[in-house]
């Protein structure tokens, strides 16, 4: 149930973890958002899902410099905390912590998390370091928010995995749930870097959605070749020249193994550059 009282914000880690912690004692079940701001649809969606079930619901906000790599667009990211806040108080969020880099990553911090091999191909090869600090950041945030449940989004799927490996192996004593990717009127997936794209590259941006499309029905018609699927699938990008596509993965469902025929639940992943601006999209083609 979306709480009455107003959102809290606070920036220190120990003052929302002693938050946390005593509502837990209370006996409140606590879920969790962690996000980069800018929020959108698809994170409040989460949020959402999260008020569902959860008696009281956190959001981090922290662009996380750790996992963006040089050359990337770290100082562009699009922040927007005040209106964030409002959008999540309308919503009944309990609190917003939203630290500094400073209160994040001390002076003299060192320690970088590494998963192993589910976050070594697809974002993983095109981003080498960028997993290290998404493991990072989230195992400190599970740390200063201990919640019962994480909710996250679909739509970063190799994200879900990294995730899930990294409360598995450290028993980490939290929920992950993974939430459908919420997609604009047309297709395209919502992300908060739609919002750097021009009128134009808005449009070249359907590709990666289109292009889930055409496989989906692809393999509907019975091609399940991967090699044949991934040549339609490049040939469709084709058309758009705008468009810069960095990879086209097919891996079986809830893993990064690559299939060589669709002959189980799989799921396509892409990433391309619009311009200067890097998306990614994912769909299950077959299967439950």
């Amino acid at each position: 149930m979306p709480s009455t009282a107003s959102t809290q914000l606070i920036h220190s880690a120990q003052e929302a973890r002693a938050a946390v912690e005593a509502a837990k004692q209370s006996g409140d079940v606590i879920g969790f958002v962690p996000t980069m701001g800018a929020l959108h649809e698809g994170h409040l969606s989460l949020v959402e899902a999260s008020l569902d079930v959860c008696d009281r619901t956190v959001v981090s906000i922290f662009v996380n410099p750790t996992q963006f790599g040089p050359n990337e667009d770290l100082d562009r990211y699009p922040r927007d905390l005040e209106q964030d806040l409002q959008r999540l108080e309308k919503l009944g969020c309990w609190m917003v912590f939203a630290p500094s880099t400073e209160e994040m990553y001390p002076p003299g911090s060192e320690t970088l998390i590494d998963v192993g091999s589910v976050a070594g191909t697809m974002e993983g090869a095109a981003r080498p370091t960028h997993f290290p600090g998404v493991a990072t950041v989230v195992l400190k945030l599970f740390q200063i928010v201990p919640a019962d449940r994480a909710f996250f989004g679909q739509k970063d799927y190799q994200q879900t995995l990294v995730v899930k490996q990294l409360v598995r192996d450290l028993s980490v004593p939290t929920e992950v749930v993974v939430c459908p990717t919420v997609r604009e009127a047309d297709g395209v997936a919502m992300s908060s870097r739609n919002a750097y794209l021009s009128t134009d590259e808005r449009c070249q941006a359907l590709s990666l959605w289109k292009s889930l499309q055409l496989a989906k029905q692809l393999v509907a018609e019975g091609v399940t070749d991967v090699t044949e699927l991934n040549r339609r699938v490049q040939q469709h990008f084709a058309a758009f020249p705008g468009v810069e596509v960095d990879y086209v993965a097919f891996v079986e469902a809830g893993t990064v193994q690559p299939v060589t025929t669709i002959d189980r639940p799989t799921v396509m992943a892409v990433a391309a550059r619009v311009g200067k601006t890097r998306l990614i999209d994912n769909q299950l083609l077959n299967g439950a």
